[in-house]
């Protein structure tokens, strides 16, 4: 059974469906292709995880849309929020 759910091949970050541990390896089908990643911290549900690495001022997709800019590397499995992502939406500077 899938532990997270990504909607876009070009997501970077995926949701948890159910609160997830450290160290658990969260699968997903995508496409018809199994993506797993081992993850780094506890991820409460309806958080996200990171997919692949991330660098500092890339940005963080998420149904193939940006949701914001990485503000410190996230490595694959790193829980994805606030803490570590800067958020370009209902800013009144980006457009």
């Amino acid at each position: 059974m899938d532990t997270i759910v990504v909607m876009k091949a070009s997501d970077n970050v995926a949701t948890c469906l159910k609160d997830l541990a450290a160290n658990q390896l969260a699968e997903v089908k995508l496409d018809g292709h199994r993506q797993s990643v081992t993850l780094q911290n506890d991820i409460p549900f309806g958080h996200k995880i990171a997919l692949v690495d991330i660098a500092q001022g890339d940005e963080v997709l998420k149904y193939a849309e940006v949701i914001g800019v990485a503000s410190q590397p996230i490595t694959a499995g790193e829980h994805v929020h606030v803490h570590n992502v800067e958020s370009i939406r209902a800013r009144g500077d980006k457009i």
